[in-house]
């Protein structure tokens, strides 16, 4: 009975309880361990995915570094050809015209009877009806190459714009 008495004492009953205790502490301690274990495994995975994609990524940047100069030379060489050289002046006269237009009060309207007058010489010098002022010129040397309108501002007309256009068509 003594055997029997043990099983039930108080002691027993701590003991037992404690060994309960002990198996869900090493049931936790393994399953923490595990899925530690787990973690380190995928922070090893994603650490090498990202080094890798940060070669990837250095190597394609050197890549378009060196298309980029090679570009960049190559734009220049091409900047240098007379023909690019007046479509590249072409594009900065009209981006400064948009400027001019959008910052200067009196500038737009006065711009636009212009470029009218001149569009509408150089059609005429295109159907024939005119002849090309430029070559004659270039050829005899004498006159004035400038626009009615620049003509009228060097002579120190300085009208209205319908005025302006009035003188210029006059000319």
């Amino acid at each position: 009975m003594d055997f029997q008495k043990l099983l039930t004492s108080e002691f027993a009953w701590g003991f037992y309880l404690g060994c309960v205790f002990l198996i869900i502490a090493a049931y936790n301690y393994l399953r923490l361990k595990g899925e530690l274990s787990r973690f380190r495994r995928h922070l090893s995975d994603k650490l090498e995915i990202e080094a890798e994609t940060m070669k990837k990524l250095k190597a394609e940047q050197e890549t378009l570094r060196k298309e980029n100069e090679s570009l960049r030379v190559k734009v220049n060489a091409l900047n240098e050809i007379p023909d690019r050289k007046l479509q590249r002046d072409l594009e900065i006269y009209a981006r400064a015209e948009k400027r001019m237009l959008l910052n200067v009060p009196g500038f737009a309207p006065a711009w636009e009877t212009a470029k009218t007058e001149a569009h509408n010489e150089l059609s005429e010098e295109e159907a024939g009806r005119a002849a090309p002022k430029r070559i004659f010129a270039r050829l005899f040397g004498g006159g004035s190459t400038s626009t009615p309108a620049l003509q009228n501002r060097d002579s120190g007309n300085h009208g209205s714009d319908s005025e302006t256009a009035k003188n210029g068509a006059e000319h």
